[in-house]
């Protein structure tokens, strides 16, 4: 990694051998994924540290696939299971800090590790007084999760303070980038290098940039932003955030409630009638079933409307037998 002594976590010279995390095999993920539905996967991994997740990809066959998690928010993992390796990165790359270096004015950086909590990272930066970071309140996932779709609500998105990320690929390499080594769009990140997201490399760090102001204010902001999602979002039923992409000058929702689809099932998967770009668990739903209803959704829209709904969530895994 090419980054300075002030700017950086702890990072030992060498990577230790014995793996320190906790592995297990054939995990139910339901309760791994904010939806409470779906399949088992065949190894599950919880590094100790950001060095034994390094340590751990480099102990993998070279072939076998890996799903990295955060909260599972915007996730699906099919009733037939995962049969690779999911690595839970939640609460473990946690480490967030302001970022100063002796003699240089901070100017409203700081770092977050991918497995902190977006609500986290809001509330940090209004209490020291930073402004620009009170959206990242109304994201229900991490920071890692943010970065690998460029996750925004309230008229921001993630890639817009970003300055620098850290990545590390399918071999347990760091390697350090800036935006412009990335294709950034609306809910969409590639990157440009030659390996694909989510597949050979995953975002592990991120510095990220904010506004010096007031901090009482910002704290207003993040009331303001929590109150209208607890008015408007299904926060008591299971769920994975908005399952589809607001197409261009449109809302998916407004397109879902023209068509009717407010309230209908299949199974006990609920396009939720508080908020129509919301599939719900309202009870039982098996990953069958939500993924039905998703399908459905994005049909009759097509049908009625000419506009094809693009999913936001990720469906892994397979179907079951």
């Amino acid at each position: 990694m090419n980054m300075a002594e002030t700017d950086r976590f702890d990072m030992p010279a060498a990577v230790p051998a014995a793996l320190r995390g906790l592995d297990r095999a054939d995990v139910p993920m339901h309760r791994h994924v904010s939806w409470r539905a779906g399949g088992r996967a065949r190894r599950v991994y919880t590094p100790a540290d950001l060095i034994d997740l390094i340590a751990f990809l480099r102990s993998l066959p070279p072939r076998e696939p890996v799903l990295m998690i955060g909260l599972g928010s915007n996730l699906l993992i099919r009733d037939g299971g995962f049969a690779g390796t999911v690595v839970l990165l939640h609460a473990v790359l946690g480490a967030l800090a302001l970022l100063d270096a002796p003699g240089v004015p901070r100017e409203g950086r700081l770092r977050a590790q991918s497995g902190v909590a977006c609500p986290k990272v809001a509330r940090f930066a209004a209490m020291h007084g930073l402004e620009g970071a009170e959206f990242l309140a109304g994201i229900p996932g991490t920071v890692g999760g943010a970065l690998a779709m460029n996750a925004g609500c309230y008229g921001a998105q993630t890639w817009e303070r970003v300055e620098r990320v850290t990545l590390i690929t399918r071999e347990g390499e760091l390697i350090e980038r800036e935006p412009r080594a990335f294709d950034v769009g609306y809910r969409h990140v590639e990157f440009t290098g030659p390996l694909a997201l989510g597949e050979h490399v995953w975002f592990v760090e991120a510095v990220l940039r904010f506004d010096e102001g007031d901090g009482a204010r910002a704290r207003a902001r993040i009331k303001e932003f929590l109150a209208r999602r607890i008015a408007t979002q299904p926060l008591q039923q299971p769920n994975a955030g908005s399952v589809f992409r607001n197409p261009p000058g449109d809302h998916a929702a407004r397109l879902i409630e023209q068509c009717g689809l407010k309230g209908y099932a299949i199974g006990g998967a609920q396009v939720s009638p508080r908020h129509a770009n919301f599939i719900v668990n309202a009870g039982g739903a098996s990953a069958a079933d939500i993924e039905a209803l998703i399908d459905h959704v994005q049909a009759c829209v097509a049908a009625r409307t000419g506009v094809e709904l693009v999913r936001e969530v990720r469906i892994v895994g397979e179907r079951a037998a």
